[in-house]
């Protein structure tokens, strides 16, 4: 067999590979997602269960970084802590050694029957449900038949003199296997591949234990590079997750090394079979790193912050804090943190209404400014939010997902609306007053007060029905709504009473007066909308209206139209 050929082989069994582990994560992530969130959240408080639990995700999804990229959607939205998700990573990498083990007991010869058995399930169901199934059944089949295909390949090899002294170089120099196993495993993103394609070598009698047992480090610490390398430029909790994953790597190989003479004969002692020699090494390096880390981790979560700190930069407030689009492919979390980031901006508008009507009373231009800032920040955060959720609406939904989707798109705009009328009408109001020296009637200053506590109760209820999607505290909402505008009726004739009695400071501010009462009481129907939304009261429109249009992209483009008109 040519080099050429032989090249080409490579490359075309590594793409089946990687793309049978995508394939493989994704139809299993689709079949699993909705509970696994609800799953890693319970099931994480215990260490040891946390840690098995880790270990299951990976044989299933045949990735750790897919495991990864969940953890850090979790942790980031605060779902999980740090420490929790420690324990969960210690027991992904025990996960990741049930794929050499399969590789060593040849499941690869049975590849391309599994993957006929997939793509029959997937042609002849119509249930979404099954058509996942088959395709995980397609993805674990393509995986083998890409290692088969590269082992077919490799045993010409044997024989040539060039490949042998490139094998050689390697097997005399551990630092060298290392590095070239650590850089090929951070440029296919994948360890499973190299230590696969390492298993490969040994099964074929290309290269001793030892030299093995060096590649098999440097694919360890390569896999850790790469969750490095992902998460430069997002969350701080992202590149703790990674920093942990790297350490972890690391400290095991350096307590190895001086051990692998005994571990080779050790290993040889248990088993004849070079595969299963070389799949033992790489399960036992990664129990003992679980049993020697996962009573540290909460001293290493703490060991974490200090590494990674939290960014000081005060702009750093005005970005989204958990938004993360590498979650799109699992949309059950991508919605799950939409959800935090909208109850951040509900952070920031209730800051904003408690300080806005102290202004009225009495105006501070420093304070106003800021409460401009605040403002600024909320359209940011609104703004990104809006965005990363139309994004998510052109991904492959479920109907459920999709009308959650849409009723977050609702809600995050009403909460923007709040922030304008704050700024744009109450807090204009306040330094309208200022600036013509006018004073509130004490029975009009009363009035004032008695709204805007009852608009601060309501605005406490709805973000309360929001974050713990409660319809009894939405139903609560809308009753208190209610009650708003009877109260803003009320308030409205006492004012006219009082013109008609011909109070002087009265008439000086009825303007100002009766537009903070109107104001407050349209910022009251913006939070019913979303009580409406937590109610379903509103998914039943879209839902009318998903029979109309076609897509998730024309009912996001349909509601944009109706706003703008």
């Amino acid at each position: 067999m040519s080099w050429q050929s032989v090249v080409l082989n490579m490359i075309g069994g590594m793409g089946l590979l990687l793309y049978g582990m995508y394939v493989l994560s994704e139809g299993l992530q689709k079949v699993a997602g909705k509970k696994l969130r609800e799953a890693l959240s319970r099931l994480t408080n215990n260490r040891m269960v946390a840690m098995g639990l880790g270990a299951f995700l990976t044989v299933l999804f045949q990735s750790s970084t897919a495991t990864t990229v969940i953890l850090v959607g979790l942790t980031s939205a605060s779902i999980i802590s740090l420490r929790q998700t420690l324990a969960v990573i210690l027991g992904a990498d025990i996960g990741t050694t049930i794929t050499a083990q399969l590789i060593a007991l040849k499941v690869t010869e049975i590849a391309l029957p599994i993957v006929g058995i997939g793509a029959t399930i997937i042609f002849f169901s119509k249930k979404n449900k099954y058509k996942r199934i088959g395709q995980v059944l397609i993805g674990f089949g393509l995986l083998f038949f890409g290692l088969k295909l590269m082992s077919d390949t490799m045993y010409p090899l044997r024989n040539d003199p060039m490949f042998g002294k490139m094998l050689f170089q390697m097997s005399d120099n551990p630092l060298l296997a290392m590095a070239v196993a650590a850089v090929f495993t951070f440029l296919v993103h994948s360890s499973a591949a190299t230590i696969g394609i390492i298993m490969l070598l040994a099964m074929q009698n290309m290269i001793a234990l030892e030299p093995a047992i060096y590649m098999l480090f440097g694919a360890n610490v390569g896999t850790a590079f790469t969750a490095i390398l992902s998460s430069l430029g997002s969350s701080r909790e992202s590149q703790r997750v990674a920093t942990a994953h790297l350490l972890f790597k690391v400290v095991g190989v350096i307590l190895f090394l001086p051990f692998v003479g005994p571990l080779s004969s050790l290993m040889a002692q248990i088993t004849s079979s070079p595969g299963f020699q070389v799949a033992n090494v790489h399960t036992l390096f990664n129990i003992v790193i679980a049993l020697l880390f996962v009573p540290f981790v909460a001293h290493f979560a703490r060991l974490l912050e200090i590494i990674v700190p939290e960014k000081k930069d005060p702009v750093n407030d005005i970005c989204p804090k958990y938004l993360d689009e590498s979650l799109f492919a699992s949309p059950e979390l991508a919605i799950g943190m939409a959800t935090k980031e909208i109850m951040h901006v509900s952070d920031h508008v209730t800051d904003m209404a408690k300080q806005t009507y102290p202004l009225l009373i009495n105006y501070d231009s420093d304070m106003a400014d800021q409460l401009r800032q605040k403002e600024n920040h909320i359209d940011v955060l609104t703004n990104a939010t809006n965005k990363y959720l139309t994004h998510l609406l052109r991904q492959t939904l479920t109907k459920d997902e999709f009308n959650r989707a849409m009723g977050l798109v609702h809600i995050v705009r009403e909460y923007e609306y709040m922030g304008d009328i704050l700024e744009k009408n109450i807090l204009y109001k306040a330094e309208s007053k200022y600036v013509n020296n006018l004073e509130f009637s004490s029975d009009g200053q009363k009035e004032i007060t008695t709204m805007h506590n009852k608009v601060t109760s309501l605005l406490h209820v709805v973000n309360t029905a929001f974050a713990t999607n409660s319809c009894m505290m939405a139903e609560k909402a809308k009753t208190l709504q209610e009650e708003i505008v009877d109260l803003e009726f009320r308030l409205r004739m006492s004012h006219i009473a009082r013109l008609q009695r011909g109070a002087q400071e009265t008439e000086n501010t009825t303007f100002i007066h009766m537009d903070v009462i109107n104001s407050y009481l349209r910022m009251s129907e913006h939070m019913k909308n979303i009580a409406l939304a937590l109610t379903d009261e509103i998914s039943c429109t879209w839902h009318d209206e998903a029979q109309i249009l076609t897509s998730p992209n024309d009912l996001w483009e349909g509601n944009g139209h109706k706003q703008a008109q």
